[in-house]
């Protein structure tokens, strides 16, 4: 197969060097240039078009953001955000997640060879899951209205025993909002792993609460899972759903990463499966691996209704579709019909 070709636009030597020393040491991957800034990489792309581009945000000329809004809309191609946790850099990461980038990788703003050095299969693993991405679908259709309550509801519900455990990865920034602005505050609580680091969840979270009916926040332990909110596990930390009496909380814990993530939706599915039951659903959606896959399976085999967004509207058809071949998944569906699911779990 053809190398996958790749792109570095970063103003510093040091990531520019480094990385690119660790890209070329696959097989499979070849850094076909690096620039400084997005002027000097359009200039070198004219010559050899990416299949991948890894890119910063906070750059001279041209930042990021605007540079990854001109590259979608005129040559969709799989991105990577290289950023800081800290500073502007990190709110303009969100920006770019909603602009298409399909994966983060996180960069400290000291110690930066070493730390390159020691994240190298992660750079790796970015770049080969973006180069799997069908980055057209990150055009979602528009976020359809807020599903209205059924008749008769008064939008809140009885019990809180109906539960919703939802799964993602690579892509799925974009196709959690989707799934999220199509719900009304009425729906069930919901509990999601979207696999993101450290720090950045608390953000997308709050980018998500100021667009959706239903409330969103990062996970805290002890947080009830109640209709009408959305808890996302924390990155760099596991989440587990447990009952306590009648109600629905979430535990926030350490430990080392399942299926090399950190939180995982395994984890999340799992303990969803000892603690609801038939109660829950479990939605896997668009990412790179298996994680959440067997979690499902055990979800299924407890009773709950599970679901596997389908291979025509995936970003990367990858957790959803090992989710079916072992068969975890009752029901594969377009990611347009996930919302309406999810209300008629509700009801």
């Amino acid at each position: 197969m053809k190398p996958v070709g790749v792109m570095i636009v970063d103003d510093s030597a040091v990531v520019r060097t480094v990385g690119r020393e660790i890209l070329e040491r696959e097989p499979d991957i070849r850094v076909l240039g690096v620039a400084s800034d997005p002027i000097v990489a359009l200039e070198r792309m004219k010559e050899a078009w990416p299949d991948v581009i890894v890119l910063d945000i906070e750059m001279p000329r041209m930042d990021g953001v605007t540079f990854l809004r001109r590259i979608m809309a005129e040559r969709p191609t799989p991105t990577v955000i290289c950023s800081s946790l800290a500073g502007p850099g990190a709110q303009l990461t969100m920006d770019a997640l909603a602009a298409g980038a399909v994966s983060i990788i996180t960069k400290p703003k000291l110690g930066l060879k070493g730390f390159l050095e020691n994240a190298g299969d992660d750079l790796v693993a970015a770049v080969r899951g973006a180069s799997r991405a069908v980055v057209s679908r990150l055009k979602a259709p528009p976020a359809p209205e807020a599903l209205a309550p059924a008749a008769g509801e008064t939008g809140t519900f009885q019990t809180t025993d109906k539960v919703v455990a939802l799964g993602t990865s690579t892509g799925g920034t974009q196709a959690l909002e989707f799934v999220l602005r199509g719900l009304s505050s009425s729906c069930p609580g919901i509990v999601v792993v979207q696999h993101m680091p450290e720090k950045f969840t608390a953000l997308f979270a709050e980018r998500l609460d100021s667009l959706c009916a239903v409330e969103v926040r990062e996970a805290a332990a002890g947080d009830r899972v109640i209709p009408g909110r959305v808890l996302i596990a924390p990155g760099g930390r596991h989440m587990m759903m447990r009952r306590s009496g009648a109600q629905y909380v979430v535990d926030i814990m350490d430990g080392p990463p399942v299926n090399r993530h950190r939180p995982s939706v395994d984890v999340l599915f799992r303990s969803v499966a000892r603690a609801a039951g038939a109660n829950a659903l479990g939605v896997i959606m668009t990412g790179m691996g298996d994680d959440g896959a067997r979690g499902l399976l055990l979800m299924r085999e407890a009773g709950a209704r599970t679901v596997a967004e389908d291979e025509a509207s995936c970003v990367v058809f990858g957790m959803p579709k090992v989710a079916i071949e072992i068969g975890a998944a009752m029901r594969v569906l377009p990611l347009s019909a996930i919302p309406a699911e999810i209300v008629a779990h509700g009801r």
